[in-house]
């Protein structure tokens, strides 16, 4: 693997969205915008949750950033966290910030937090939920059981792809060493660092790991495939597996959809129904716990984690951070240097960390310049259309 720049960086400027064209621009012109209707169109709400979505809508097309009301659980947390922002145009905040407080005032607009009718209902579980019922997840399923039959080690490589690369479609559990699918996701990996990952969940002694998890539906169920192989073959003797408190991010993963996906795998027939009944098996005994700290829907990074969470991770041997957005918060959402050392810019993170990330954002570290040079000469949207992806670890 190539060398990459060793030198910290502190300047890096952080990711805003407020020039055009750019692809944080275009979440928060676009994506967020098609995203609140969306969310109006898959439930009945009543005409206070739909009159407060058209309110919402306004304020990030036309408006400023206004403050939750005073009477939201978390007014005095977020007071403190936007501080800086409230009165400022969506698009001059940073970009993490602004993603964040976005997600959060859509639970306000639809009542997820206060008492009534819509009370912890989630808005994104159509979403989830139809990818579990997808055709396509349940080909993956079947895919799982000719994996089944292939020698650990290959096993465990396409394993480690499937949950990297999540729900692309071409991707799943039909990777495996040899294959056409195989050879296109280690040609996408502009970083790989797979065999010191290994290196760390050896057999040899027991290992604790942390997962972070990213998304529910096709995503979560690859990284409970992989969780329950690194339980059987004892590259973990017990597993956390870190998932939100409530709805975040479209589709992230609660506790709820953990169990939902248990469920599919339960259900499923042949080697995924024994995967779902081992992994039921291990949550029942302690093996496997599921925690869902209020950190990991804070709009900061990793490096502002509080101490109850710091020491947490701290306990176990490693910590594997799924997805982009833990990526941001890991490394810092800011326009790093490509080639500053991924050592470096996880330095502030509490004991061994391994990044599993499809890249879909433009914040990047760790990368050799021969492979920036091929990369920005490729005239492809390396950094943010989800075509290349990371595994990079620090021990």
């Amino acid at each position: 693997m190539e060398a990459a720049d060793n030198t910290s960086r502190t300047d890096a400027p952080a990711i805003t969205s407020g020039t055009p064209g750019t692809f944080a621009w275009g979440v928060l012109a676009k994506r967020h915008p098609a995203l609140i209707q969306q969310v109006r169109d898959a439930f009945p709400y009543a005409p206070e949750q739909r009159r407060a979505l058209d309110v919402m809508l306004e304020e990030i097309t036309e408006g400023v950033i206004e403050p939750l009301p005073e009477t939201a659980h978390d007014h005095s947390t977020w007071t403190a966290w936007g501080r800086e922002c409230f009165g400022r145009s969506w698009f001059e905040a940073p970009f993490l910030w602004a993603e964040s407080y976005f997600y959060r005032k859509l639970l306000q607009a639809v009542g997820y937090f206060a008492p009534g009718p819509w009370q912890g209902v989630d808005p994104f579980a159509p979403f989830k939920q139809a990818e579990l019922r997808s055709e396509e997840l349940a080909e993956e399923l079947v895919a799982l059981g000719d994996l089944a039959a292939r020698p650990e080690q290959e096993r465990a490589e396409a394993l480690l792809h499937a949950s990297l690369w999540g729900n692309r479609a071409d991707l799943g559990f039909r990777i495996s060493a040899g294959d056409a699918a195989h050879s296109a996701a280690v040609s996408h990996l502009v970083a790989d660092d797979s065999h010191l990952l290994w290196s760390l969940l050896t057999a040899d002694e027991p290992v604790t790991v942390n997962v972070v998890a990213d998304n529910a539906g096709r995503e979560l169920i690859p990284d409970l495939v992989l969780i329950d192989h690194l339980l059987r073959h004892r590259h973990a003797s017990a597993v956390t597996l870190h998932v939100k408190p409530y709805p975040y991010y479209v589709s992230d993963a609660m506790t709820a959809d953990v169990i939902d996906c248990l469920r599919r795998l339960l259900h499923a027939p042949g080697h995924a129904g024994e995967v779902g009944r081992r992994l039921w098996e291990a949550m029942s005994a302690g093996q496997l716990t599921v925690d869902a700290h209020p950190f990991f829907c804070a709009p900061l990074p990793y490096r502002d984690m509080p101490d109850d969470l710091r020491a947490e991770l701290s306990n176990g041997d490693l910590t594997i951070l799924k997805g982009d957005l833990n990526y941001r918060r890991l490394v810092g959402d800011r326009l790093w240097e490509p080639t500053i050392s991924f050592q470096d810019a996880t330095a502030c993170f509490p004991g061994p960390v391994a990044a599993l990330r499809t890249l879909k954002s433009d914040v990047i570290t760790g990368l050799g310049m021969k492979t920036l040079t091929e990369l920005d000469g490729s005239g492809q949207d390396w950094r943010t259309s989800g075509t290349h992806a990371v595994i990079q670890v620090r021990r």
